[in-house]
């Protein structure tokens, strides 16, 4: 069979795709993925002839905020005009399967975020009725294959499923289940793979990196992960996303601060910094403990570049609440930063609190932060104009006669490009030398330095 995957939400998600793809095609089914990675829009032509040859597609949703949602929702129905078999994955599936089973019978086939490693079993099985598979969680974390992106040059890794933190805002622990700590060794294992792979960048995800171990080992052993993975051949960049601020040990700032691989970047959603809020979303830090952590980050991490994520409209967050936050984004002048407007999701108990926000309120929030944090963003490029910087080779504008890449200091798909010209030719993966020559808001410009 055929299939074509397209894939919504997160580097988590598109993990996932590419180990739900590695075993379809273990099964014998052939796999087109119709992005990559996340920071691929979509490069398969749904209007070419190769599209008849197509048997079946497979939608992995995502489905954690109601923006998230909806995208999914009109990708499933975008995709039921071909007349193909149609499945759905992900996390929307896995959380509103029943509703959706009722309610979109354009859908073939449900599955839920543990059933990858029985998706050729289910295709065996279908016989034209509709069916839906979803799983609580399941406790098998290993799959016997993965198929990588065609330029392979960074990679996803996931070292843990699930999560036990409590946060009152969030849906993932009744998504994905427990926290789940996989093997150190089967982690190495396939850092090994990837490696002989030709990939040069590894970028650990999970729902919460810092947690990983405690459920295995009875610590928090990330940074002894991390130490075993820098002594593998080959990988040149290692990336740590996801991190509890709490959580972030001594042990591991000096880890990344002495091993050359690891990128010095750390993400790290911190949500809020009113005390009052991060009490009512149950976060396990307040105001001055994070300033704390923060702080002992960037001593003794030099030259770290931190990347934090916020929620604005919270319920309850008061004016002042709201003037705090965006104070701390200019005490701190965060590298890179992201916001989002609160969205109240079933089952979670936020979404019962009182005071609960007009959406105009958070729009005009969420536009105050991002208009302050462009002007640090600015600030923090033209810092960087003159340096010399190693930048990983991503593409080639052949219109505009120039590469595009980043840094280290930047994920794939959600961070800075830099705009790189080159006197010779250079391939996706290359990790050069850059002379930074110009900044923008969210970019650099910069050209080979011989």
């Amino acid at each position: 069979m055929n299939i074509l995957i397209y894939t919504l939400g997160c580097p988590k998600n598109f993990n996932d795709s590419q180990v739900a793809a590695g075993i379809l095609e273990e099964a014998g089914h052939t796999v087109i993925m119709a992005n990559d990675d996340i920071s691929d829009k979509v490069d398969f032509d749904l209007e070419s002839d190769e599209m008849q040859q197509i048997d079946a597609i497979m939608v992995n949703t995502c489905g954690f905020i109601r923006d998230a949602k909806t995208e999914s929702i009109e990708a499933i129905f975008a995709m039921s005009v071909y007349g193909k078999l149609l499945i759905v994955s992900g996390c929307l599936s896995q959380r509103y399967g029943e509703e959706l089973y009722k309610e979109m019978p354009e859908v073939d086939i449900f599955v839920g975020v543990n059933e990858y490693d029985r998706l050729p079993a289910i295709l065996e099985a279908y016989e034209g009725k509709r069916t839906m598979y979803v799983r609580p969680y399941n406790e098998e974390l290993e799959s016997p294959s993965r198929k990588l992106a065609d330029e392979h040059y960074a990679a996803t890794i996931k070292i843990s499923e699930g999560c036990n933190n409590a946060c009152t805002f969030c849906a993932i622990p009744g998504i994905r289940g427990p926290y789940r700590s996989r093997p150190k060794e089967k982690i190495l294992e396939e850092a090994r793979h990837l490696a002989a792979e030709g990939v040069k960048e590894i970028i650990l995800i999970a729902q919460d990196t810092t947690t990983y171990g405690i459920d295995l080992y009875g610590k928090l052993a990330l940074a002894e992960l991390l130490r075993a993975l820098c002594r593998i051949d080959g990988i040149e960049w290692i990336r740590i996303m996801y991190c509890y601020e709490d959580r972030i040990t001594d042990e591991l700032i000096e880890t990344i601060a002495q091993e050359d691989k690891i990128c010095k970047y750390l993400d790290i959603p911190i949500q809020h910094i009113s005390d009052r809020i991060l009490k009512a979303m149950r976060r396990r830090s307040d105001g001055a403990m994070i300033r704390e952590r923060l702080a002992k980050i960037r001593e003794g991490i030099p030259g770290v570049h931190i990347r934090t994520t916020l929620i604005v409209g919270f319920p309850g967050e008061t004016e002042e609440d709201f003037e705090e936050l965006l104070d701390f984004v200019e005490e701190q002048r965060f590298e890179r930063l992201g916001a989002f407007m609160y969205s109240p999701e079933e089952d979670t108990p936020a979404a019962e609190m009182p005071d609960q926000i007009d959406e105009d309120v958070k729009a005009e929030r969420l536009d105050a932060v991002m208009r302050r944090q462009i002007e640090i963003s600015l600030s923090r490029n033209e810092e960087k104009v003159g340096r010399v910087l190693d930048v990983i080779v991503e593409g080639e504008d052949e219109d505009e006669g120039c590469y595009i890449g980043r840094t280290q200091y930047d994920a794939p798909g959600i961070d800075n490009n830099v705009i790189l010209r080159s006197s010779r030719e250079l391939q996706p993966g290359d990790i050069v030398p850059v002379k930074i020559t110009d900044a923008f808001d969210y970019d650099l410009v910069g050209e080979l330095a011989e």
